[in-house]
């Protein structure tokens, strides 16, 4: 992808993920060390009042995951994130992003969000990414 493909308002292609499962929490707490029970064990979450819920980390994975889906992550300069709602095992993601704006020095800023199929986002952020030119 150049610099020179990319348009403000374009949309990038939606990444649609599976719906969260059980296994997955305990595998990604595994991977991550986050061992929280939350993640895992009903009981703590319904103490909590929540039910068990996606470890933010994994849906921030999904997020970019979307966009190194988009652009190789060689061109990635920065990704910020915030976290908005909790992510329930069965629900599944799509990752979808924008451009936003262009500027100098082939630097593209763009928006990408994860959200569940009934559009409440549950991560949303903003990256950067300098891409190579056509004209080089």
């Amino acid at each position: 992808m150049y610099y020179e493909d990319l348009q403000v308002g374009a949309s990038f292609p939606v990444l649609k993920k599976d719906p969260i499962t059980r296994v997955q929490l305990v595998r990604f707490a595994g991977a991550s060390g986050d061992f929280n029970p939350l993640h895992t064990v009903e009981e703590v979450g319904e103490q909590a009042g929540t039910g068990i819920i996606a470890h933010g980390m994994l849906i921030m994975g999904m997020l970019s995951q979307g966009v190194t889906s988009w652009i190789s992550r060689k061109y990635i300069k920065r990704i910020q994130v915030r976290f908005s709602k909790m992510t329930y095992p069965g629900e599944s993601i799509e990752i979808v992003g924008r451009v936003i704006e262009k500027k100098a020095d082939n630097l593209v800023v763009a928006e990408v969000l994860a959200k569940n199929c009934e559009g409440d986002v549950k991560v949303s952020g903003i990256f950067e990414a300098k891409l190579p030119s056509r004209n080089l």
